[in-house]
């Protein structure tokens, strides 16, 4: 089974890219929504949070672990991957999401000018601006921490005036810049997109994080049977919430546009 965790509902986004293109394959979700928002957290409390939703999913039947949200990814994953994934499950993979959004950034960018918007956390780790540099030194990267996007989203307040009123107040540093790219670096974003896309304006283009993701975890079981071969292809679900299931549900049904059944909440 693949596992995908999220602070919240924000990874739901990448779910449903993964059930668009390679629908197949039986799904594991966790919201850790009692937590969130992780952007706002410590290295250490990060990592734990993350650490014990990673194990909670293996012990629900995962072999492949995707980190859809990126202060995860940011704060955790290489900690996970190194040190605490060959003690316990060395025949398990937990991936993250960065990786796959820089190089499609650097594809993309006509002239050198990329922008972040993502949690405090991810801007200040600077994963993404180490990751671009990497493939390619001589970027110019501008990031922009956006600590209200996740609660608003969260409360299900996208298009409300008083969410575009914020939005145009962080993207406003960024669009003076003239950047030519923009990574949407928190999985909650892609539910602003359309707004944020309207606010940048036709010289910004604004990279589809979901697609991205999508398009390179087929890619990664093609170059990896030794794990795309232990994963079911049932077609089953199951979601998890360490908050509210039915909130979720009912939030999870509105944005997939499908009956979800038996969220189960859970303690990690």
């Amino acid at each position: 089974m693949i596992g995908v965790f999220d602070s919240g509902f924000g990874g739901l986004t990448i779910l449903k890219a993964f059930l668009e293109d390679l629908p197949d394959y039986d799904y594991l979700y966790l919201g850790d929504s009692a937590r969130t928002p992780y952007g706002n957290k410590s290295l250490k409390v990060v990592y734990e949070y993350t650490r014990q939703a990673v194990e909670f999913l293996f012990h629900e039947g995962a072999t492949l672990i995707i980190l859809a949200c990126n202060t995860a990814s940011a704060k955790a994953l290489r900690r996970i991957q190194q040190e605490w994934l060959p003690l316990h499950y060395p025949l398990r993979r937990v991936l993250g999401v960065a990786i796959p959004l820089a190089e499609a950034a650097v594809a993309a960018s006509r002239y050198g000018r990329i922008g972040v918007i993502g949690t405090r956390a991810t801007i200040e780790s600077r994963v993404y601006e180490q990751e671009l540099h990497k493939l390619e030194p001589r970027l110019r990267i501008y990031g922009q921490a956006c600590p209200l996007l996740v609660p608003l989203v969260e409360e299900d307040w996208v298009g409300r005036p008083e969410t575009t009123m914020i939005l145009k107040k962080y993207l406003r540093p960024l669009k003076s810049t003239k950047i030519d790219t923009l990574i949407l670096g928190c999985t909650h974003y892609p539910f602003l997109k359309k707004d944020i896309a309207r606010i940048m304006g036709k010289n910004c283009h604004v990279l589809d994080a979901p697609g991205i993701v999508s398009a390179k975890l087929a890619d990664y079981l093609k170059r990896h049977p030794e794990i795309e071969t232990k994963l079911l292809r049932k077609g089953r679900r199951a979601f998890y919430t360490t908050d509210d299931p039915d909130r979720f549900q009912a939030f999870g049904e509105k944005f997939l546009g499908e009956k979800i059944s038996g969220v189960q909440a859970v303690s990690l």
